[in-house]
């Protein structure tokens, strides 16, 4: 579990993102689980936009997928999710001491 000084600096990172991934009206099906599990592999943090076509409430799309890939969620702003879920092989976000 994340504390608040790791979610205000994994916030900050987030920040430099780009939407690299999409929600769109079928919302979370196995492919975007697939995509966004890779993703997570590769990089740890990972910005969402959930487009105009969503019909779940924003807060239960996050909750449903940071369950589904074993993420923590960092924040939640306008229609974007940010997940975070640690690589332990290659771990690529060292956080401050």
């Amino acid at each position: 579990m994340l504390n608040t000084k790791q979610k205000a600096y994994l916030k900050g990172l987030a920040h430099k993102l780009d939407h690299s991934h999409q929600l769109g009206k079928l919302e979370i099906t196995p492919e975007a689980i697939a995509t966004f599990d890779k993703a997570l592999t590769a990089h740890e943090l990972i910005k969402i936009h959930a487009l105009k076509t969503t019909v779940t409430p924003l807060k239960e799309l996050a909750l449903d997928l940071a369950g589904a890939l074993k993420a923590e969620i960092v924040q939640l702003i306008g229609k974007n999710i940010i997940l975070y879920r640690a690589n332990p092989q290659d771990r690529k976000i060292k956080f401050p001491t």
